[in-house]
Order: structure tokens, then sequence, then C-alpha cells
């Protein structure tokens, strides 16, 4: 015998406009309390709601969200990062500056990027997206819109804070590091170097996204010598200057620092994610790989900036990666043992979740 609630997921096909969205409100509290009644019949409740994104805004906008919780589930997962026209909806109307639900595509986009399935993405050509982009590639799309997209410069009714979770995972891959490192054709940037300005932005999602890209990133050591030249990606001012709180260092240790990092103000303040400090703490890690490295952080005097951070910040993860990092600043050069290195790339950029 059907109950309610199988009636009500019955109605997401229905044929009337005012009953497919009363169905759609009432559902969205179950797509993270009873998610395996959207499971049934092979997930016809999913092939439902990825056809209902299309629909109007208020019904786009909850279906949306269903799918953002359900996306948690991996049959699910696989089924949403696998459909080719799902994802160009999705695209379709992440690129479109009027969308009035744009960020929750962002949100379920940062999900799909849990799937290996989603590398396509940096191949799949699509139309024009201007003003927006003038790439046809999506990827570039995506990265336009969230560069240009910030605190709704964009579009007034998103800021895209949530792609940076998107280029995070994708950062794990290696076709995400060829991207993120390799200078683009329509616009002649290397995107990496499009996002390190964003280390410092007000939105906590946005900062942690990037940082764990820049992470992911520094995993390519050949790209290290463009990370840490001034003349190209200049890194270092980007992840030292979160680090960074309201003390004061004597002039003998900021003769050496880089001009960025002198002269700061008193209410400077470092940042208040300690997530995302052991995030950049362990990209400096990296970055002593290689000899170069290692000799130029010990030149810029990185190593007072990782003492005061030790210090003031009461955090046993932020001091623990405080302390492997002095360990290979501090170390001697003959001592050529090997040295604790992160392990494997960011898993915190977990699946997001509306309710």
């Amino acid at each position: 015998m059907k109950t309610e609630l199988d009636e009500l997921v019955e109605f997401l096909h229905h044929g009337n406009t005012q009953i497919r969205q009363i169905a759609c409100e009432n559902l969205v509290g179950y797509s993270t309390s009873k998610p395996e009644i959207f499971k049934r019949h092979q997930l016809l409740p999913i092939r439902d709601l990825k056809l209902l994104v299309r629909d109007y805004t208020p019904i786009a906008s909850n279906v949306l969200t269903m799918l953002i919780n359900l996306s948690a589930d991996g049959e699910v997962l696989d089924n949403l990062a696998t459909d080719d026209a799902f994802l160009e909806a999705l695209l379709t109307k992440v690129t479109n500056n009027k969308e009035r639900n744009a960020d929750r595509v962002s949100m379920l986009l940062a999900n799909l990027g849990k799937s290996e399935k989603i590398k396509r993405i940096f191949s799949l050509k699509r139309r024009s997206a201007e003003p927006v982009s003038n790439s046809v590639y999506a990827v570039d799309q995506l990265m336009d819109c969230f560069v240009k997209g910030a605190e709704g410069a964009l579009n007034q009714h998103a800021n895209y804070d949530y792609l940076s979770y998107l280029f995070a995972d994708l950062s794990k891959l290696e076709e995400g590091r060829v991207y993120f490192t390799s200078r683009q054709d329509y616009d002649d940037v290397v995107p990496v170097t499009k996002l390190t300005v964003f280390t410092e932005h007000k939105s906590t999602v946005r900062r942690r996204g990037i940082a764990s890209t820049i992470k992911n990133v520094a995993f390519d050591i050949p790209f290290h010598p463009t990370l840490l030249s001034e003349d190209e990606a200049n890194l270092l001012p980007y992840i030292l200057l979160p680090i960074m709180g309201p003390e004061e260092y004597p002039e003998e240790e900021t003769a050496d620092m880089l001009p960025d990092l002198q002269l700061l103000p008193p209410d400077k303040q470092r940042d208040s994610d300690h997530g995302i400090l052991v995030t950049h703490l362990e990209t400096l890690l990296l970055l002593t790989t290689t000899r170069q490295g290692r000799d130029k952080l010990r030149e810029v005097n990185v190593y007072p900036l990782i003492r005061e951070c030790h210090l003031h910040v009461d955090a046993d993860d932020v001091r623990e990666a405080c302390d492997r990092l002095v360990q290979v600043l501090m170390r001697d050069e003959e001592e050529e043992g090997k040295f604790p290195a992160p392990q494997g790339h960011d898993d915190d950029q977990k699946v997001v979740e509306l309710f």
C-alpha cells in the first residue's frame, strides 16, 4: 500500500506545476532524513530531479538542495557525475549571470568533484558564455565565474565561493594539476595565479578551498620555481600573510622578509581557521622538497613567522605543522635524511549538505 511519502515522490513528475512545487517543498527534509526513498525503482526519483533542475526557479531551488544532499550517496553521485546532459544543464545555469540558483549549482558541482568522472570537465567544450567568459572550455568558464563573481560582482544573486571546493578536488587529479599550472591560450594566464589573491578573502569557504587547491598544486615539484618566482606566481606572500598576526619583529628579522610582509597594520590578524593555517604550513613544507625551495624560504626569513604562529595559536595540529616545517628550515643541509611531509592530498573538503 502506498504511503503519503510514496505519493509525494511520484508527484515529482506530475504535469501540474503547483503539485510539483508542493512535492519538492515537502521532500527537501527527506533528502537528509530518508535519502533511500529517492533510490527506488532504479533511481527514478533522481532522474526526475535531474529534469526538474530546469524547472521554474522556486522548484529548481528545492531540487538543487535535494541533489546537494543526496549526492553524498556514492550511487547517486555516480549517476549525477556521469550524465552529460545533466552536467550541461548545471553549466548553463552557473554561467548565466542572472541565474538566481547559481550558488546552489556551485555547491552541487563541488560535490560532483568527489567523482573522478568529473575529470572530463577539462576537455569539455561548450558554447561560449559571454559576458562571463570568452573561453569555450567548461573549466575556464567555471574559473571565470569564480574569479569575476566574488561578492556578487558578476551575479547579484551569487558569489560562487563553493567552486573553490570543486577546484580543490580537481587539483588532486593529474589532469587538474596540469591545468592549474599551464598558461591558458584564451587569456594567457596560469590559472593558479588567479586564485592566490583569495587567500585572505572574507569567505572562509573560499579561503579553505583555495588553500587546498594551492597545496595540491604544490605536489607538482617541477612547478615550484614558478610558484616561488616573484616575477611569476609569487606565491609566498599569499600563503605567509594568512599565517601572520599583529606581532612585531626586531629590525634584524624584518630586514630580509618579503616586502609585502613588512609594515603590516597593527590590526593585522592571522587566519582564524586552524585547518587553513595547517594547509598553508603544509604547502610551505612541500616547497622545501627541493634545495632551491629550502634556500628561498631561508633567504626571506620565514622562520620567525612560523615561530610566532607556533607561539600564538593554541591548537595542536597547527603547532605540529609548525614543528615539521621548522625542523626542515633549521636543519643543516649536510643532514640529508628524510623529513616529515604531508600525507597525500587534502580530503578535508566534505560533501556539502543543505537543510
